[in-house]
């Protein structure tokens, strides 16, 4: 990366954090995902039970291969041979975890979580449940307010998730949001956090690279 754009993203990155921590919510710049791996690990401890959000962030930085390694109690929505109501009652206990691993579709420079849900277990284990909440996120997911995050959600997150789920949305076929009403609709539960109450309970890991949508 040019020094000069390595200093801008550095300067944006810092405004987030300072504003994340503001809002009551712990933020962390690493480079890579090593360096996230090893955040974790401070964070939580052998034993703890674990859950994760969909995410494809949690997949490309190893994330989820790092919960599967045997240390902790992982409600592994992603385990194959699971029923619809096998991963209903995985999404039912996440809300008792110790810790709730997830991504966000945009994270404003005001300190703030935007999220976009389909069914809404992940925006409410965000919001309410898991001891620790714990957000996994590269520097792509940044924005500047709550407006661009909206925009973000709408231009790039809402159609290519669609697109990697193979839901017959129209947004999947134009690459961009139209407000359907289409059965297989991924929007449904519009979620913004603003503040957290308890200091301790989300922390925020933004890696200087790019994942996810």
């Amino acid at each position: 990366m040019d020094n000069n754009v390595k200093f801008v993203v550095e300067k944006k990155v810092q405004r987030t954090i300072e504003n994340l921590e503001k809002n009551n919510m712990n933020g962390y710049f690493v480079q890579n995902e090593g360096e996230a791996i090893k955040k974790i690990e401070e964070l939580i401890k052998e034993g703890d039970t674990v859950s994760v959000g969909g995410s494809r962030t949690i997949f490309e930085t190893g994330v989820i291969d790092y919960l599967r390694n045997g240390k902790y109690n992982f409600l592994d929505r992603y385990k194959e041979g699971l029923t619809p109501e096998d991963i209903k009652d995985i999404y039912r206990k996440s809300f008792f975890a110790d810790a709730y691993f997830a991504s966000s579709n945009a994270i404003t420079e005001e300190g703030e979580l935007y999220n976009v849900d389909g069914t809404g277990n992940r925006v409410a284990a965000m919001i309410y449940g898991p001891n620790k909440v714990i957000v996994v996120a590269g520097v792509n997911k940044i924005v500047r307010d709550l407006d661009e995050a909206i925009m973000r959600n709408r231009e790039l997150a809402a159609p290519a998730n669609a697109k990697r789920l193979n839901k017959k949305t129209p947004c999947s076929q134009v690459g961009y949001c139209m407000d359907c009403n289409s059965k297989d609709r991924i929007c449904s539960d519009y979620v913004a956090i603003r503040r957290q109450g308890n200091k301790d309970r989300i922390h925020v890991i933004i890696i200087n690279k790019d994942f996810g949508y």
